[in-house]
């Protein structure tokens, strides 16, 4: 408890960044999940540590989030002082110089954090954003269903054992869905799990020449099973639903299976908004031709822009809101089930985070699994899982996800959304160059 109380008495963490600026206020961009919000109840304590520092927090649903840090950055517009982001923007913004590099004291124990979160969030060695939180993707189910309608979900099922299971937990006229997933569109609402889906089903993004393949047999075949899927055994109006909205579903106990970010197991497990909270249960992603890619990952993490006047303050709260010391106050707080998770071996090493998340080794498990080095069947020049590290993912995947949305909420086919998506995306890879 030593470090807690250190933090609780207010003792700043200290930070080897050569940059400084007066104290003042932090203008904060954050993405309006569970845990960020969460930090933000902290605020009185990060204030009494750094007397003179205040936090502003603007907080955006996700979609909305990426778009304006984005804008915000690539035109130099000092909005924020900290911007939260992911692994696809830290080493790309990174390499262009538009983030600050990281650098912090012993007592951060930046060892401590894993290495897929590491080196995700870095560039040529260096640490461009520090992980809040860490995620793969695996399956939450009702086990009280499941095991009621005589089935089983062992790590990673078929898809056609899912689909089973799926009609076997329907119940419509009381409200109860087999599976909720993701159809708002976007490249890291819909297209990060679909992009999981059909990596299991044998596609990729781009052939070895760069060239866009999403006109494929593989591609084809996963999105007319997850459109199929959905629109039998899923919630109507799920081309609008991303990650909060499948949340309050699953809380209500209206979804039997969901399958999306490992970090929602603290909430559909947490009794004080979840009302099946008992009754989840954890397993690895589902696969159909491979297991190479079936499951995400991600980390949503606090960075610095380059330019801000507010450099050596905003480095002051990073390194206060990624700490073990951080961890331990949520615990004490809020207890070890409600921590954010993902992000350092400590958390998973603590007896009292093991006895109180039921979900820790599906979750370790999910995270260590996935190889953004390797992550689709046949031999792709990209690295990621449900995106591709390159500057034009994002448009494409855009673009790529509101065909699919188009085609869940059957407004068009299948076929014609992917003949869109392959059009868009040859239009954005020729605009960069990769091929005439």
């Amino acid at each position: 408890m030593k470090r807690l109380n250190k933090l609780a008495l207010g003792l700043a963490l200290c930070t080897t960044m050569a940059t400084s600026a007066s104290a003042g206020e932090l203008t904060i961009a954050t993405v309006n999940n569970g845990h960020m919000i969460e930090m933000q109840k902290f605020t009185p304590e990060f204030e009494a540590a750094n007397p003179g520092i205040t936090l502003k927090w603007v907080t955006l649903e996700e979609g909305v989030l990426r778009q304006r840090v984005t804008t915000d950055i690539s035109t130099k517009g000092g909005q924020f002082d900290v911007m939260t982001i992911g692994m696809y923007e830290a080493p790309i913004w990174g390499s262009r110089k538009w983030l600050e590099p990281l650098e912090f004291g012993a007592d951060y124990d930046v060892n401590d954090i894993l290495p897929a979160m590491r080196g995700g969030l870095s560039h040529d060695g260096k640490l461009y954003a520090a992980p809040f939180y860490g995620e793969s993707s695996m399956i939450m189910y009702r086990k009280d269903l499941v095991d009621a309608a005589g089935m089983k979900i062992e790590d990673n099922p078929t898809w056609d054992h899912i689909e089973k299971v799926a009609a076997a937990l329907t119940d419509k006229e009381k409200g109860v869905y087999g599976i909720c997933l993701r159809g708002k569109p976007g490249w890291g609402d819909n297209m990060a799990f679909l992009t999981t889906m059909a990596n299991s089903f044998g596609a990729q993004w781009f052939n070895q020449d760069w060239t866009p393949a999403l006109d494929s047999d593989a591609w084809n075949k996963a999105v007319n099973f997850y459109v199929n899927l959905l629109t039998k055994y899923g919630p109507p109006g799920s081309e609008g639903n991303s990650f909060n909205e499948i949340l309050a579903l699953m809380n209500e106990g209206k979804c039997g299976m969901w399958i999306d970010a490992t970090i929602a197991a603290s909430f559909v497990t947490d009794p004080g908004q979840s009302k099946v909270a008992d009754k989840m249960a954890f397993a690895q992603s589902p696969y159909s031709a491979t297991k190479k890619g079936a499951n995400w990952l991600w980390a949503w993490a606090l960075a610095i822009p380059a330019g801000t006047k507010q450099a050596g303050d905003a480095a002051k709260f990073i390194e206060w809101a990624t700490s073990k010391e951080y961890i331990e106050l949520v615990a004490s707080k809020n207890g070890w089930g409600n921590v954010p998770t993902g992000t350092r071996q400590s958390t998973y090493d603590n007896p009292k985070f093991q006895e109180a998340a039921t979900f820790d080794e599906a979750e370790l498990k999910a995270i260590l699994s996935a190889n953004p080095e390797d992550s689709t069947m046949n031999p792709s020049p990209y690295v990621g899982v449900q995106f591709a590290a390159i500057p034009e993912f994002q448009a494409i995947g855009i673009a790529v996800g509101q065909q699919m949305t188009a085609a869940l909420a059957g407004d068009i086919s299948v076929e014609k959304a992917l003949e869109n998506a392959q059009a868009a995306a040859d239009r954005e890879m020729k605009k960069g160059g990769y091929y005439k």
